[in-house]
């Protein structure tokens, strides 16, 4: 049992770090550092888009644009932070 805590938990962190990565993405294609139009760069954001968007859906619908940002990611790594936290707390 201990196992699948430990598996559970660091899948847990592994989309953690997904999420910062699509945050970042977005922001460097939103300040034009990297070129949208670029079949790599295009690859790459559809993949972390399609990971990310279906956790991301249900929190967006709670979660207002705070002056054009989105904080949705914020809200989504904290809620996945508590949920490893109580993993490690009772699970391990």
């Amino acid at each position: 049992m201990q196992s699948l805590g430990i598996l559970i938990a660091s899948a847990i962190s592994i989309f953690i770090w997904v999420l910062i990565a699509s945050a970042i993405f977005s922001w460097l294609i939103a300040f034009n550092v990297l070129n949208a139009r670029n079949s790599v760069v295009d690859r790459i954001g559809e993949i972390l888009y399609r990971v990310t968007e279906p956790a991301l859906r249900p929190i967006r619908r709670f979660v207002p644009y705070i002056g054009g940002i989105d904080i949705s990611p914020v809200v989504l790594i904290l809620l996945l932070i508590f949920a490893r936290n109580l993993i490690y707390e009772y699970w391990l």
